[in-house]
């Protein structure tokens, strides 16, 4: 905004991102568009009447004069739109976002990456999964920005080799190939599900996050101790991965009814799922469908010990149907062996 900040002489950012918030408040209390705001539609006394004490005169004189002359190019109504986004006000930012969309040009320096994964996000966090999943769609399909890197494929293995595996080699099919995720098919049978279904369900409890009780993880669960069959299933976890289950934690058994979800965090299918309950990377726009008998696996660190960021996952809402799950998370230490250290920056 550089006509605003050399009229109103703003010394730093937070005075900016202080005015946005508040226009958005303003946005918010009369219900109003983002190109109500930027086509001059709003009248003196309103923008007046609405901008707090802490907000300078002048301040507000720019905004005033500012937005009775012009309207927002894509850059500034992308700004907004992340101020919106980081306040928690997600249909507002979501309109900010497609405003700036439509109005990218040549000249713009937000990209159009940028625009559908904050769409998808945001269309997410206000609860309209198919309006998430249909710009996580257009993200996915966008060319140019894409990451995928190579074409994907479906093999049987062996687990590089193991043993147990080479009568009996597992379907192997690669989802995504940057971050790496893979499913496998058909590694845990009926007859094992229906067991862990009945060993969980006298024993679930809400699921917890590192903060306890939250409304961001709406499901049931509980963990297994090792017996039989959960000692079978690591095992073969194990067998298939090619790492260490020593240090791993114990198989996380997990029920979502209807509306359960889990937001975007960083961390083996047991059902289908007839509408909803996909796993989501928004990051790279992958959308994983519930498989029952498949299993889903991924790093979230990377070789030099980092936190894949494009590994961000979310459970989305089931809709019709109940999905069970169990997750095993196995720790990287006493894996060195297994998959070396990277000094690597990137790996």
């Amino acid at each position: 905004m550089r006509k605003l900040l050399d009229y109103a002489n703003i010394p730093e950012a937070e005075d900016l991102y202080d005015a946005a918030s508040e226009l958005i408040r303003l946005q918010e209390f009369y219900k109003l568009y983002p190109h109500n705001i930027t086509k001059g539609e709003m009248s003196e006394p309103m923008l007046s009447h609405f901008f707090s004490f802490k907000t300078s005169s002048n301040l507000i004189d720019a905004f005033i004069s500012y937005f009775s002359e012009t309207s927002l190019n894509a850059d500034e109504a992308y700004h907004m739109g992340l101020v919106a986004y980081d306040e928690d006000k997600f249909q507002h930012a979501f309109l900010w976002f497609l405003y700036s969309w439509e109005g990218l040009t040549e000249y713009s320096t937000t990209t159009e990456e940028e625009l559908l994964r904050f769409l998808s996000l945001s269309a997410y966090n206000f609860g309209s999964l198919p309006v998430a999943i249909y710009f996580g769609q257009w993200l996915l399909n966008l060319g140019e920005t894409s990451k995928r890197q190579r074409a994907l494929s479906c093999r049987y293995s062996t687990g590089g080799g193991n043993p147990r595996l080479m009568y009996a080699p597992v379907k192997e099919e690669v989802e995504w190939d940057e971050p790496r995720i893979i499913r496998y098919h058909d590694i845990i049978s009926d007859r094992e599900i229906e067991i862990l279904k009945n060993i969980s369900r006298p024993q679930l409890s809400r699921s917890k996050t590192r903060q306890g009780v939250t409304k961001d993880r709406t499901s049931q669960s509980v963990f297994l101790k090792e017996d039989n069959t959960v000692a079978r299933i690591s095992q073969n976890i194990a067998d298939i991965t090619g790492l260490s289950v020593e240090s791993a934690e114990y198989l996380h058994v997990q029920n979502y009814g209807i509306g359960g979800r889990f937001k975007p965090h960083y961390d083996a299918l047991m059902s289908d799922v007839e509408i909803g309950g996909d796993t989501v990377f928004p990051e790279v726009g992958v959308a994983l469908k519930p498989k029952k008998g498949s299993a889903v696996f991924w790093y979230n660190l990377k070789k030099n010990g980092t936190l894949d960021l494009d590994t961000l996952h979310a459970g989305c809402p089931v809709l019709v149907g109940n999905k069970w799950l169990a997750t095993k998370w196995i720790h990287e230490f006493g894996q060195e062996f297994r998959r070396p250290c990277s000094l690597s920056d990137w790996e």
